[in-house]
């Protein structure tokens, strides 16, 4: 299944998300602001990102607000994170297939163009 996650209000998910031509059929869009993520799909972003860390977000403001920056979190800690407040899932997650691109750093965009093509 090809599928993104992304946040509608993100100007750089709006940019990756034209880039890629992901907003074409064959393509299943979760704005994660207005369709919370569920338990199972983020278990199922787990097992091809290797862990919750991998797909947690520390620039989100409430990162720090929340004072998380100062203590030691555990795996457990970031899927409850992730799972109360879509803020701290690191955007747009874009699923290939089998494969899975998280983040938006030009690697990870070039990574899933090439795939995407």
């Amino acid at each position: 299944m090809n599928k993104i996650y992304y946040l509608s209000t993100c100007s750089t998910c709006s940019r990756i998300i034209k880039e890629l031509g992901i907003a074409s059929p064959g393509f299943v869009m979760q704005d994660i602001k207005t369709e919370k993520i569920t338990p199972s799909q983020l278990e199922e972003m787990k097992k091809l990102a290797g862990s919750y860390e991998a797909l947690f977000s520390r620039v989100a403001l409430k990162y720090r607000a929340l004072g998380l920056d100062k203590q030691t979190l555990s795996e457990a800690d970031y899927k409850k994170h992730i799972l109360e407040e879509y803020t701290f899932l690191k955007r747009p997650v874009i699923l290939i297939g089998k494969k899975i691109f998280v983040g938006n750093s030009k690697n990870t965009v070039a990574a899933a163009k090439a795939e995407r093509i």
